[in-house]
């Protein structure tokens, strides 16, 4: 039975904000089949991410709050051997699927790892922390999913159509990154991370992020309007309203007193984004897949 604090420090829920690259990458793929389906989400949500959870968590030591987890408990050995068995676990479930999927997922440990460990600690360097992290979380994760939902092997990655959005989906994350890291300036600077969001500030991390947030839009426009129809451009910008809503209101009470930029607001505003594009690109797969015209026609 697994201690309490090593179940928390996994962060199984966390895996819902890392979910729309998923689902960008199932919307996206011409091979997909319902065992590769369960298996890669399976592996990479349930072993992967919550593996790279505890890990970071582990050498990390958080004293306040961390995402998804407002109150972390100490951490402890079995955290370690826990996260390290589930990444072992996951690498070893990929094999099911493909060689490359295996060896992609084993490229994401090493290279979370590298994001926390005390000898390498990519998180304490703003620019590369950032760039690995917008690289990794989005162009790789896509591109593993691609893999793992399609199992096509390493030729087809190349194609322009795959890695269209999987460069989108790293211009959506290289803006987002630094506003998780917005309410830990105080512990971050404790331990001499000196993260991108320190870096510019707090009402610099929010300019920032509109910035990348503006060209992410407006790359996901063009893409979905170019590849495939001007209807799915139009519902992405209307599954966005309630985040540009929230992002805003929420600035402005930064700029009159920036202890608002709280751990709290932080993960409202990860459950929104997550949200809405997590249902949008639910319903892109589902229409673009004709899955709703065959349940319509009675399949």
């Amino acid at each position: 039975m697994l201690a309490k604090s090593v179940l928390l420090h996994l962060r199984f829920p966390f895996s819902f904000f890392l979910l729309p690259v998923y689902l960008f990458a199932l919307g996206v793929s011409p091979n997909f089949s319902e065992p590769r389906i369960i298996w890669s989400f399976l592996i990479i949500h349930v072993l992967l991410y919550p593996a790279s959870n505890g890990y970071n968590s582990y050498f990390d030591r958080d004293e306040k709050s961390i995402g998804g987890l407002k109150n972390p408990p100490p951490v402890s050995k079995p955290l370690y051997f826990v996260s390290l068995v589930m990444d072992g676990l996951a690498i070893f479930l990929a094999l099911k699927i493909s060689i490359l999927f295996a060896a992609m997922l084993f490229i994401y440990g090493m290279v979370s790892k590298a994001y926390s460990h005390p000898l390498i600690r990519l998180k304490k360097y703003p620019i590369i922390g950032w760039l690995v992290i917008g690289l990794f979380q989005g162009f790789f994760t896509f591109l593993m999913s691609y893999e793992g939902l399609n199992a096509f092997g390493l030729h087809n990655l190349s194609n322009l159509s795959v890695l269209t959005p999987a460069l989108l989906s790293s211009v959506m994350l290289l803006g987002n990154y630094p506003m998780t890291q917005i309410y830990q300036h105080e512990e971050d600077n404790k331990r001499g991370d000196k993260t991108i969001s320190i870096m510019l500030g707090i009402k610099g991390t929010f300019v920032f992020t509109a910035v990348f947030f503006a060209l992410a839009t407006v790359g996901f426009v063009w893409y979905f309007a170019t590849y495939h129809a001007v209807k799915y451009a139009w519902y992405f910008l209307f599954s966005l309203a309630p985040v540009v809503v929230f992002f805003f209101a929420w600035f402005i009470l930064v700029i009159k007193d920036e202890r608002k930029a709280d751990y709290q607001k932080t993960m409202i505003l990860n459950f929104i984004s997550s949200l809405c594009l997590n249902a949008f690109f639910v319903y892109f797969f589902l229409d673009s897949t004709q899955v709703i015209q065959a349940i319509k026609g009675g399949f």
